[in-house]
Protein backbone atom coordinates (compact mmCIF):
# COMPACT_ATOMS: atom_id res chain seq x y z
CA UNK A 1 0.00 0.00 0.00
CA UNK A 2 1.65 3.16 -1.18
CA UNK A 3 -0.71 5.52 -0.62
CA UNK A 4 -3.36 5.91 1.35
CA UNK A 5 -6.81 6.62 1.22
CA UNK A 6 -9.04 8.06 4.16
CA UNK A 7 -11.26 5.24 4.35
CA UNK A 8 -8.03 3.09 4.56
CA UNK A 9 -6.64 4.93 8.12
CA UNK A 10 -7.74 4.16 11.23
CA UNK A 11 -9.91 6.65 13.17
CA UNK A 12 -10.20 6.49 16.90
CA UNK A 13 -11.07 9.18 19.71
CA UNK A 14 -9.17 8.51 22.87
CA UNK A 15 -10.52 10.57 25.31
CA UNK A 16 -13.15 13.56 25.07
CA UNK A 17 -11.30 16.27 22.78
CA UNK A 18 -8.47 13.72 21.75
CA UNK A 19 -8.56 12.06 18.06
CA UNK A 20 -6.26 10.23 16.04
CA UNK A 21 -5.58 8.91 12.45
CA UNK A 22 -3.42 6.70 12.29
CA UNK A 23 -0.86 5.08 9.48
CA UNK A 24 0.79 1.85 9.59
CA UNK A 25 3.58 0.44 7.81
CA UNK A 26 5.92 -2.59 8.65
CA UNK A 27 7.84 -0.41 11.18
CA UNK A 28 6.74 2.72 11.98
CA UNK A 29 3.28 4.65 12.59
CA UNK A 30 2.21 8.08 11.75
CA UNK A 31 -0.62 9.44 14.40
CA UNK A 32 -2.67 12.34 13.24
CA UNK A 33 -3.38 13.81 16.45
CA UNK A 34 -6.72 16.40 17.10
CA UNK A 35 -6.59 17.97 20.04
CA UNK A 36 -9.24 20.25 21.63
CA UNK A 37 -9.30 23.35 23.60
CA UNK A 38 -10.07 21.48 27.19
CA UNK A 39 -8.78 18.33 26.38
CA UNK A 40 -5.95 16.52 28.52
CA UNK A 41 -3.62 13.53 27.69
CA UNK A 42 -3.24 11.81 30.69
CA UNK A 43 0.58 11.38 31.91
CA UNK A 44 1.75 8.03 30.65
CA UNK A 45 4.30 5.48 29.16
CA UNK A 46 5.10 3.20 26.23
CA UNK A 47 7.89 1.25 25.51
CA UNK A 48 7.57 2.81 21.98
CA UNK A 49 9.98 5.68 20.89
CA UNK A 50 7.90 8.56 19.91
CA UNK A 51 8.53 11.89 18.00
CA UNK A 52 6.16 14.40 16.95
CA UNK A 53 5.57 17.97 15.17
CA UNK A 54 2.98 20.73 16.09
CA UNK A 55 1.51 21.24 12.79
CA UNK A 56 -0.57 23.92 14.19
CA UNK A 57 -1.83 24.72 17.68
CA UNK A 58 -0.66 25.62 21.29
CA UNK A 59 -0.50 23.32 24.29
CA UNK A 60 1.06 22.50 27.49
CA UNK A 61 2.99 19.35 27.14
CA UNK A 62 5.31 17.29 29.69
CA UNK A 63 7.96 14.89 28.88
CA UNK A 64 9.79 13.35 31.70
CA UNK A 65 10.13 16.00 34.06
CA UNK A 66 9.98 19.03 31.81
CA UNK A 67 6.86 20.85 31.05
CA UNK A 68 6.81 22.83 28.40
CA UNK A 69 4.50 25.42 26.02
CA UNK A 70 4.69 24.13 22.36
CA UNK A 71 3.28 25.91 19.50
CA UNK A 72 2.96 25.02 15.48
CA UNK A 73 6.24 24.49 14.66
CA UNK A 74 7.92 22.74 17.91
CA UNK A 75 9.09 19.29 17.38
CA UNK A 76 9.68 17.01 20.52
CA UNK A 77 11.27 13.69 20.82
CA UNK A 78 10.30 11.04 23.56
CA UNK A 79 12.10 8.01 24.21
CA UNK A 80 10.48 4.39 25.12
CA UNK A 81 9.76 4.33 28.75
CA UNK A 82 9.50 7.98 29.66
CA UNK A 83 6.44 9.31 31.19
CA UNK A 84 4.55 12.36 29.13
CA UNK A 85 1.22 13.76 28.74
CA UNK A 86 -0.33 17.20 27.75
CA UNK A 87 -2.14 19.20 30.42
CA UNK A 88 -3.47 21.95 28.94
CA UNK A 89 -5.07 22.83 25.02
CA UNK A 90 -5.25 26.64 24.57
CA UNK A 91 -6.49 26.24 21.49
CA UNK A 92 -7.72 23.12 18.62
CA UNK A 93 -4.53 21.89 17.90
CA UNK A 94 -2.76 19.11 15.33
CA UNK A 95 0.49 17.08 15.78
CA UNK A 96 2.11 14.06 13.96
CA UNK A 97 3.31 11.94 16.18
CA UNK A 98 5.38 8.57 14.95
CA UNK A 99 6.13 5.89 16.94
CA UNK A 100 8.26 2.90 16.41
CA UNK A 101 7.35 0.07 16.17
CA UNK A 102 4.00 0.96 15.32
CA UNK A 103 1.32 0.62 18.79
CA UNK A 104 -0.81 -2.40 18.42
CA UNK A 105 -3.41 -0.95 19.99
CA UNK A 106 -3.27 1.94 17.49
CA UNK A 107 -3.64 -0.61 14.01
Amino acid sequence: MPFCDDDEITHRTIAPGFDIDVVTGDNAQMSFVTLEPGATVPMHDHPHEQMGYVMDGDFEFTIGDETRRVKTGNKYVIPGGITHGISKVYVRSLALDVFSPPREEYK
